[in-house]
C-alpha cells in the first residue's frame, strides 16, 4: 500500500502539469527575490508583489474589471468572426481551384502586411471604440486560421478519401465526415496561432487609440512610469493566452479523441 501511494505521488510529481506549474512558481520567486534585492530601481522593475498590489487596488476601484471586459469583448467578437471566416474560406478554397488562384495573392499580401500599419486606417474608418479593434483582430487572426485549415483539408490521407468515395459519399459528406475531422489538428493549430496574434491585435489597437482596455492600461502606465500597472496588463494578457490555448486543447481532444495531444511525461 505505501509503495502504491508513493508511485501515485511520483506520477503527480513527474506529470507535465506539475512541471509547468513548478516553472511558474520558480520564475515568480526569482522575480520577487531579484527585484527586491538586486534590481532595486523601482522605476524600471518592480517586485511581483507590487504588481499584485496594483491589481488589487485597480480591482477595488472597478477600473481593472472595465479594462479586462473591454479587451475581452473586442477579442471575443474579432476571434469568432475571424475563425468562422477563416475555416469557411479555407473550405471554399480547398473545393475550388479557381477561387484559390484568385484569393492567393491577396492572402499572401495582407498576411505579410504589419498590422500596426493598418491600425491607424481602421481607427480612421471605425473610430477609437470597439469596432476598430474588432477589425484589427479579424485581420490578424483570419489568415493563420485560413492557411492552416486549408493545409489540413488538402493533405487528408488519400486512402481515407478513396475509401469514403468507394461507399458513394457526396462531396459534402466527404468534407463533414472525412476531411474536416482529419484536418482538426491543423484547425486547432491555426486557432492557437490566431489567439497569439489576436492578443497582439488587441494591444496594438488599444495602444494607438482607445478609451479603455488592457492595451490602454499598458500604454498609460508606461507614460506615467507606473511599472506595476504595465506589468499587470502584460501578465493578464499572458494568462488569457494560456487559458485560451488550454481551452483549444480541450476542443481538440473532444473533436479528435483519437489524437493524443500530450507528448508524454
Amino acid at each position: 500500500m505505501p509503495h502504491a501511494r508513493w508511485e501515485q505521488v511520483r506520477g503527480v510529481l513527474n506529470g507535465s502539469k506539475f512541471r509547468g506549474l513548478s516553472s511558474i512558481f520558480i520564475v515568480a520567486a526569482l522575480w520577487e527575490f531579484g527585484a527586491r534585492y538586486f534590481l532595486t530601481r523601482s522605476l524600471f522593475f518592480v517586485p511581483l508583489s507590487a504588481v499584485l498590489e496594483e491589481g488589487v487596488n485597480l480591482w477595488r476601484t472597478g477600473e481593472l474589471q472595465h479594462h479586462m471586459w473591454i479587451s475581452f469583448i473586442e477579442f471575443a467578437i474579432g476571434f469568432v468572426i475571424a475563425s468562422v471566416a477563416g475555416i469557411l474560406g479555407a473550405a471554399l478554397m480547398a473545393a475550388s481551384k479557381v477561387l484559390r488562384d484568385f484569393l492567393d495573392p491577396w492572402i499572401s499580401g495582407l498576411y505579410s502586411t504589419p498590422v500596426i500599419a493598418l491600425s491607424p486606417l481602421f481607427i480612421l474608418w471605425f473610430g477609437i471604440d470597439i469596432p476598430s479593434k474588432v477589425a484589427i483582430i479579424i485581420v490578424t487572426v483570419v489568415f493563420p486560421v485560413l492557411i492552416n485549415t486549408y493545409i489540413g483539408l488538402t493533405t487528408t490521407d488519400r486512402n481515407l478519401v478513396e475509401a469514403a468515395r468507394s461507399f458513394g459519399t457526396t462531396t459534402r459528406q466527404l468534407y463533414i465526415m472525412v476531411r474536416v475531422p482529419a484536418a482538426m489538428p491543423f484547425i486547432v493549430a491555426g486557432l492557437r496561432l490566431g489567439v497569439a496574434r489576436g492578443l497582439v491585435g488587441v494591444v496594438v489597437g488599444e495602444m494607438i487609440g482607445a478609451r479603455a482596455g488592457l492595451g490602454y492600461l499598458i500604454i498609460v502606465s508606461a507614460q506615467t512610469f507606473n511599472t506595476a500597472g504595465l506589468f499587470l496588463g502584460v501578465i493578464i494578457l499572458a494568462l488569457a493566452g494560456v487559458l485560451a490555448v488550454e481551452l483549444l486543447k480541450v476542443l481538440e481532444r473532444w473533436q479528435a479523441p483519437w489524437r493524443n495531444v500530450d507528448t508524454g511525461d
